[in-house]
This record gives structure tokens, C-alpha cells and sequence, in this order.
């Protein structure tokens, strides 16, 4: 006998893949009408002049400004909060703190050469859920990761569309899809972020600056193994994470090749499928909570 609900399941199923489909026509309808406004310039990066923000020792922006330099780039001004923490002779080095207005200033006359603004500098939170949160804190992880990044594209985008269009690249993270035990308010500032640089691409498209997304899960650099050693043990979580090298090069790929939305590992493209096809939350789970039997 077929239960009264089945047929309800299967229209509501089949409503929902419809709308879906239409959904996906309407954002290739949208990436078609932003392709016809930068692909007479597709970003190169042999020859280009590049602004990384957050460069430290050994991680995402090191690698970054040393590719980008190995790359051809003809200069590459590395930004940093703490400028002794970069260790890439080449680069032209700036101070930068993303919290002071001033300081975002100065770096926009410093490098007003650039075609190529990537805005990875970011803080990272692994302790901070938003029930018991200190107000204090999730405004100064915002202020950072999204209003810095918003104060970094607002000041570089005159100087990209002067010197005749460029390429925007903003580093967020798989947490924005995902959620996982004291990361969930840094994730909102990603999901921000995301939200954000969907939007960029549309406001900039028509002034010929093409705008990137990069979203990763875990990579292997010092803040990330420390929190990773700390909440897991020591090497559990290894295996789990990318060399942020290979993540810098799947990045400046994907500027080359003119991709939207860049996915750096493993971790990002199951959390992307995941939200995609279930409604259900995404939840990263170290192997050690696992082998303890909590999910």
C-alpha cells in the first residue's frame, strides 16, 4: 500500500531538483554575462605587479609572493602586520595592519601599481562558539576577515581600474560551509566573506576586474598544526591537511585560467558537494573524536 506521504516526498523531491536546475540556469546565465566583460583580459600572471596581504613565516601568503615572483611577476609587494615574519628577499615589503584605516592607506599610494590584489590576511579562532561568545572578540575577528578585506577592496579598486583592470583574489575557507566545534564564528566571517565576493564579481566585472574565491580546508601551516596537534593530538590531523604550496599554486592557477570560485583540497570540494546535495550541515570531525565515537 502506498503510504498518503509518498507521493507529497515525491513532488516535494522532484519541486526541489526543479528548482534546483533552474537555480544553476540562472547562475550560468550570470557567469556568462561577467565572462563577456573580462575575458578580453584574462589575467596573467608572467609580467604582472601583485599585493599579498598576510605574509608570514611558511605560510599561505609566503608561498603565494614566492610563486608569484617565481611565476615572472614583475613586482610583488609582500603586506604583513609584522613585516619581520616575511622572509622573501624579492618582495617589496609593507606594513599593514587591516584594523587601521590609515594603514590600508598607506598601502594603497605604496603600491599603486598593482593589477593583482590578493587578500589573504585573516584571524583564525578555533575556541569561539556564538552562544557563549565574547561580543569583544567576534567583532575583532569580523573587523579583520571581512570588514579588512572590504576596506582592501574598496582602496584597491581605483588603482586596478587605472592601471586598465586586474584580477581580485579573495583567501576564505571551507568553514564557510561547514561546521565544526569552536571554528563556527571564525566560519561566519568567511561566510561573509564568500557572500561578499560573490557580489564583487558582479559590481566589478563591468570595470574589468575578474574576482576569485579561494576556499580550503585545512593547510599545513604553523597556526593551522598547532590547533590541529592541539584539539587532535600530535600528526592525527596530518593526513588531513594540504602543503600550503600546493594550495598557493592551485590558486594562481585558477586567477590564470579565470576561475570564479577556487577549491584548494580535498576538504573544500566535499564540503561544496555537501551543501549542494543535502541539506543536512557539513561537519569536520578530527579522527581522534571519531575513534571516541561522538560525530
Amino acid at each position: 500500500m502506498t503510504r498518503p506521504w509518498s507521493f507529497v516526498t515525491h513532488i516535494d523531491k522532484k519541486t526541489a531538483q526543479i528548482k534546483h536546475r533552474l537555480l544553476q540556469i540562472v547562475v550560468l546565465a550570470s557567469d556568462e554575462f561577467i565572462e563577456c566583460h573580462v575575458k578580453e583580459k584574462r589575467m596573467e600572471l608572467h609580467g604582472a605587479t601583485a599585493l599579498v596581504t598576510g605574509v608570514g613565516i611558511d605560510n599561505l601568503g609566503h608561498h603565494l609572493v614566492r610563486q608569484l615572483i617565481e611565476r615572472g611577476a614583475t613586482r610583488v609587494y609582500a603586506a604583513a602586520r609584522r613585516p619581520e615574519n616575511v622572509h622573501v628577499d624579492e618582495a617589496e615589503i609593507i606594513r599593514l595592519d587591516l584594523t587601521d584605516a590609515a594603514s590600508i592607506e598607506g598601502a594603497a599610494r605604496a603600491a599603486a601599481d598593482v593589477d593583482i590584489l590578493i587578500n589573504n590576511a585573516a584571524t583564525f579562532a578555533g575556541d569561539l562558539n556564538f552562544i557563549d561568545a565574547d561580543l569583544d572578540r567576534v567583532r575583532r575577528l569580523f573587523e579583520t576577515n571581512f570588514y579588512g578585506t572590504l576596506r582592501m577592496v574598496q582602496a584597491f579598486t581605483p588603482i586596478l581600474e587605472h592601471n586598465g583592470g586586474g584580477a581580485i583574489l579573495n583567501v576564505l575557507s571551507a568553514a564557510a560551509w561547514s561546521h565544526l566545534d569552536g571554528v563556527d564564528v571564525y566560519g561566519a566571517t568567511k561566510a561573509a566573506g564568500w557572500r561578499m565576493t560573490e557580489s564583487l564579481r558582479h559590481e566589478l566585472a563591468p570595470r574589468g576586474i575578474q574576482v576569485s574565491s579561494l576556499l580550503f580546508g585545512m593547510a599545513a601551516t604553523p597556526t593551522l598544526r598547532a590547533y590541529a596537534d592541539a584539539v587532535a593530538g600530535p600528526g592525527v590531523m596530518d593526513a588531513m591537511m594540504t602543503p600550503p604550496a600546493e594550495i598557493a599554486r592551485i590558486a594562481l592557477d585558477g586567477i590564470e585560467a579565470g576561475r570564479s570560485q577556487i577549491l584548494g583540497d580535498r576538504l573544500a570540494v566535499d564540503a561544496r558537494a555537501a551543501l549542494a546535495d543535502d541539506p543536512e550541515p557539513v561537519v569536520i570531525t578530527s579522527p581522534r573524536v571519531v575513534a571516541h565515537g561522538v560525530s
